[in-house]
């Protein structure tokens, strides 16, 4: 067990020399074996400088095979030495580097190639999560400064000063901060990969629930096809509908419609409101996270710019698509989900 453990730990040029060696040793046993058993007349090691010059040869052509196989593993091996010693000097802030490609078209060009494919990507990462602090950082400290400035007017105000008029405002500061630090938790455990328990649900059954207890902000116009079922996060699902929501009653001038139906082998569920919609170079736009258009941040300065790529992501969490399509007017949010194989195979069927 020990020397099979000292075996695996040597390097592939030594390995590859002694079972090449070896295998030159085993010819050349195999060789003098044949011509021993032949027995030939006269025999052709029958004098001692003969046989010397047959074990000197079989000595130097396993040397040589050693020698020649050491140095061709060598020079082999020299691509993966020189990604080796590049990775090992990659540091997260130089992950722009790429290691070198070799210049043969061969598997260790491909194994270059996909280390700089995975630098790239850890690399296009990082700078997300560097922007995403950056962004969350700036949006934490906006209303903290609003908070700290009510805070000091009031207090340099003394007995003038109108307490509940005061926290009337610091309450609107906290809820933004609340529903900020809501969506950043939403969308770590979005990004950490947290996937709950997944239910066959009756989709159009559960948006009817949710509009059921939504303030009606706006007229909200129902169409609904029957048994439209996914296979889904019910919380998940719930937070993408009341995100669609959220944004269409911003936008609305007088109705949103909520249509959830079968189209062909999806199940979709549309958010329409009747607003002046988002320009088509900017649909990709607002999926961005702390992407605001600039109407957007005049109709509510207090959003957050998180609730559309949230939807977007939970959508993508449950095998489906999250897009702003065509429409006459206004702004039409279509979800697509995979419809369930079969219903009851293996999971039970819940209400929505």
């Amino acid at each position: 067990m020990t020397s099979r453990r000292a075996w695996r730990h040597r390097s592939v040029k030594t390995r590859v020399t002694t079972v090449a060696s070896a295998a030159a040793a085993l010819v050349c046993l195999a060789a003098a074996l044949t011509l021993s058993l032949a027995a030939p007349e006269p025999a052709l090691y029958g004098t001692p400088a003969v046989l010397a010059g047959l074990v000197g040869g079989s000595l130097l052509l396993i040397m040589a095979t050693a020698f020649g196989t050491y140095w061709m593993m060598g020079r082999t091996l020299r691509p993966v030495r020189a990604i080796s010693r590049k990775l090992a000097t990659i540091r997260p802030s130089t992950l722009g580097e790429r290691v070198p490609l070799p210049s043969h078209d061969d598997e260790f060009k491909e194994l270059a190639r996909a280390a700089n494919q995975t630098l790239e990507r850890a690399h296009a990462a990082i700078q997300g999560q560097l922007r995403f602090a950056s962004d969350t950082s700036h949006d934490l400290r906006n209303p903290l400064a609003g908070m700290r400035t009510e805070i000091e007017e009031a207090l340099m105000g003394g007995e003038e000063t109108d307490w509940v008029e005061t926290a009337g405002r610091l309450l609107e500061s906290v809820e933004r901060l609340q529903d900020l630090v809501t969506n950043l938790l939403e969308i770590s455990r979005l990004d950490a990969g947290v996937m709950r328990h997944h239910d066959l649900l009756n989709l159009a059954v559960l948006v009817d629930g949710e509009l059921d207890h939504r303030p009606g902000k706006v007229r909200v116009v129902r169409r609904f096809g029957s048994g439209v079922m996914v296979y889904g996060e019910r919380v998940g699902l719930t937070r993408l509908l009341h995100n669609l929501m959220d944004n269409a009653e911003r936008h609305a001038r007088s109705v949103v419609m909520v249509t959830v139906e079968h189209r062909g082998d999806a199940a979709v569920l549309e958010v329409y409101d009747d607003g002046s919609g988002v320009p088509p170079e900017q649909r990709e736009v607002i999926f961005e996270r702390f992407a605001r258009l600039q109407e957007a941040r005049a109709k509510d300065s207090g959003g957050t710019g998180l609730g559309l790529p949230i939807a977007r992501q939970i959508a993508e969490d449950h095998g489906g698509t999250l897009v702003l399509e065509d429409s006459p007017s206004g702004a039409r949010f279509v979800a697509r989900f995979p419809r369930p194989a079969a219903p009851g195979a293996g999971f039970a069927l819940l209400p929505g």
